[in-house]
Order: structure tokens, then sequence, then C-alpha cells
């Protein structure tokens, strides 16, 4: 007592502790800040010590291969391994698998259920009658309640949307995979086009030669040495334009990896997948694979599926959230135990119309994209097996070009050997020989770019699908 006074009650004299203990405990389970910077000059030095011999891709590309037969040794490099390589290293990837994983966050946001909030009631009766307390303190909650699902409708929406990044992944890789066989194929044509042109020149080196002894002897004519002249310079041009695309493309095919240029300088490359072409591709079973199996088909499936679960969502909004906030007052020296229901809006000027409307006009337009996308992918498959068919009979044709121009020079070696015909003779009929050789590999190269063609439009290796394959190297000169 003071001055004859009760004591009055202090609220602040221990009344925030348990308040106090309550914030620490909900910030012990913060999340904290951690710091990641990127160092330009150590991105650019692990970049250049990027190698095909990494022992970590190596052992990625193992497990990957189809038919590793699990024996110790070095790998062979061709379009699969390199394929898979590429798969290792490629940044365009990285960028893809983080988006997914942005995603896959995202339907976390989505699950999490509203936190409770607290309330402290806090105020003072300046006029309290005597003998009362004249503050008025509590606590109190503010607990949300979700209703209509909107929840569930929520991670559905994320969960698809997620799903449809995965899809972009295979979307991505798969376009890595084509620009890769791509510069390997040009590669390849280059690296044949220099075997058969360094033949060709080898031989017209003997042309030369022999006609510039019969200029001496007077036997031909000036113009004809000098044309034969030319010819050769132009097969050396030619090899020189080739050998530089062989370096271009080692560049290319490195850009695509993600391996500086100097690790392909000693890899040896392998063909082999550029060597088999099919007697026949079935367009139906080429358009079921596209639409089936595209990754971007996938993706607008799984997009539209979000959409639906948007529209539910909106739908679900025009039923009101509800509040329920237990709590207790101390109120002038009365205590107040309360429960109000709180937060039911009244659909008086809307019943969420607008927001429907909205959803229901992007499904509508995620309907029409895969539809839009399937079309595509259906003409995509036409093109490329009416291109692929018209490619291989102009390689069927310059295949019996080059056989009769080989039966040609097998009968010349056998007059040459019989003394029937002179060296000169011979050897103008084996350069042409190497001419319709170089006619015949510039056929399969394009038939080899129709199957690409094909393979874009499925987004699936045709070596994948279980259809026959031949050789398609046939009589290119040894």
């Amino acid at each position: 007592m003071i001055d004859g006074r009760p004591a009055q009650h202090d609220p602040g004299a221990g009344g925030w502790r348990p308040v106090s203990w309550l914030a620490l405990l909900a910030l012990s389970g913060c999340a904290s800040y951690q710091a990641q910077p990127i160092a330009p000059a150590a991105l650019m030095q692990t970049f250049e010590a990027r190698t095909l011999d990494n022992p970590d891709l190596q052992r990625y590309v193992r497990a990957h291969l189809q038919d590793d037969t699990g024996q110790p040794g070095p790998i062979a490099w061709d379009l699969a391994t390199l394929t898979l390589a590429a798969f290792y290293f490629s940044p365009e990837l990285d960028v893809a698998r983080a988006r997914t994983g942005t995603r896959q966050a995202v339907i976390e946001t989505a699950g999490q259920r509203p936190n409770p909030a607290l309330q402290f009631p806090l105020g003072y009766t300046s006029n309290a009658k005597a003998g009362e307390s004249p503050y008025t303190y509590g606590l109190g909650l503010d607990i949300p309640i979700e209703t209509a699902g909107k929840r569930g409708y929520r991670v559905a929406q994320a969960q698809q949307r997620s799903n449809a990044a995965r899809f972009d992944i295979g979307t991505v890789a798969w376009n890595v995979r084509s620009r890769l066989r791509s510069h390997l194929l040009n590669l390849y044509a280059a690296t044949r086009r220099v075997e058969i042109l360094q033949q060709q020149i080898q031989a017209q080196q003997q042309i030369v030669a022999m006609l510039d002894r019969r200029l001496t002897l007077g036997a031909v004519s000036a113009p004809e040495a000098s044309q034969a002249r030319i010819a050769l310079a132009r097969n050396r041009i030619d090899a020189a334009r080739a050998q530089q695309q062989c370096q271009d493309e080692r560049a290319r095919i490195a850009a695509v990896i993600g391996v500086p240029v100097g690790a392909l300088t000693d890899i040896r490359i392998a063909f082999d997948a550029f060597e088999r072409v099919y007697p026949d591709i079935p367009a139906d079973d080429v358009r079921r694979a596209a639409i089936l199996n595209r990754p971007d088909v996938l993706a607008a499936l799984a997009e539209y599926e979000a959409s639906q679960a948007a529209l539910q969502l909106e739908i679900a909004r025009q039923y009101p959230d509800i509040h329920l906030g237990p709590g207790y007052t101390f109120d002038a020296g009365a205590n107040k135990f309360v429960l109000p229901l709180s937060g039911i809006s009244l659909p008086l000027f809307n019943r969420n119309q607008g927001p429907i409307a909205e959803a229901r006009a992007r499904r509508t337009e995620a309907a029409a994209h895969v539809n839009a996308v399937q079309v595509q992918a259906i003409e995509d498959t036409g093109r490329a097996v009416q291109n692929y068919r018209a490619a291989l009979d102009s390689l069927h044709l310059a295949e019996s070009l080059l056989a009769a121009q080989q039966r040609q020079v097998q009968a010349m070696q056998e007059n040459f050997s019989a003394g029937e015909t002179d060296r000169l003779t011979l050897t103008l009929a084996e350069q042409a020989f190497y001419g319709n050789a170089l006619a015949r590999q510039d056929a399969l190269v394009q038939v080899q770019r129709n199957i690409g063609q094909l393979e874009d439009a499925m987004q699936r290796p045709l070596s994948a699908t279980g259809l026959p394959a031949m050789s398609g190297r046939g009589r290119n000169p040894q």
C-alpha cells in the first residue's frame, strides 16, 4: 500500500516474458543468408581446365552408356558419347536444371499453410473506478483457415508447372544434341571430302605430269595441259577449304559441348553413326512417336493442366476464408475469453467473376497452344519423311552412277594390263571416278541431314526406334 491505496498491478513487471520467449522460439527456426559470390577469373580457370579425360565425366558417360560392358579402357568418342559429354558440361542445361529447381521451390511455397498471428490488446482507462486496474491487456490468436481446397489447387498448379520445366530440360537437351549432331555431320562431311580430294589430287598430279611430258614432245596442246594444271589447283583449293572446315567444326563442337577447343585436339572422333541409313521409315510410326514423346508437346500438356488447376483455384476463391480469433483479455479487473469468427467477405459487389474469366481464357489459350504444338509436330514429321525419301532416292542414283564408273575403271585397268590402252586414259577414268565419289558422298551427307531433320521432328534418335538400318558407306573409295 502506498498512501493508503492498494498497489496497482504493473503489466510490464513480467507479463512480457512469455512473449519474449515465444519470439525467441519463432526466430530460432529462421533461415540465414549465405553469400555465394561469383569470381569470373575462377570461372575462366575452371572452364579452361575442362577435358574429356575428366574422371567424373568418364564415370558419367560410362554410367549412361546402354551398351557399356563395364570393362576399363578409353572411351570411344562418337555421337553418343560426345552427346553425354555435352549433357555433362553444357551451360544451357545448367540453366534449365536451375529453372526446374526454382519451379520445385514454388511447390513448397504453394503448399505452405498460413501462420497464425499473435495479438496483444493493450489499453489504459484514465477514469477507472477506485480499486480497479486501469489497464486492459491480453493475448489473442488470429488463426486463418483456407476453405474450398484452395491449398490443394495451388499445389497442383505449381506441380504441373514444375513438370513443364522438367520437360523443358528435355527440349534444351535435345537442342544441344541436335546442334552437336549437325556439327559432327559437317566434320564428317569435310573429313571424307578431304580423303577423297587427296586421292583425286594424286590422280590429277599424275595427269598433269603425263600431259607436261606429252607437251614437250608436241603430243598435246598447251591449253590442254594448262586446263589440267587449273583442275589440280582447284582440287587443292577445295581440299584446303575442307581442311579449314574441319578445324572450324571442331571449334563449334567444343562450344556445344562446353569445353575449350584444345580439349578436342588429340581426340579421335568416330563417325559410325553417319554411315547408317534406313531403307524405309514409316510415316505413321514417326508421327506417333513425335506426338507421344516430344518434350515440347508434353510441356504444353503440363501447362494446360496447370491452367486447369488455376481455374479451379479461382472458382474456389468465391468462398471466403475463415479467421478464428480465440483470446483472453484482462479488462479493468474483468477476465474475458473470446472466440470471434472474422474475415468472411460478403459477395455483394462481385463473386470473383473477373479472375475466373481470366483463368478460363488462359485455359483456352493453353489448349490452343497444345493443339498448335501437336500440329507442328505432325507437319515436321511429314515434311521430314518426304525429304528423307527424296534424298534416299538421290543417294541410290549416285551409287548407281558410282558403281557404273567403278566398272568402267576396272575395265580400263584390264585393258591397260593387256596393253590395249595407255596410262593417261586409265588415270583420267580414275580421276572421274573420284569426282563421282564426291557426288555420292554429298548425297549420303544429304541423307544424314534429313535423318537429323526426322530426329528433330520426333526429338528422338532414329536408332532408338528399332527401325532396321544398313551401312551407307557403300562403295566409297578407300
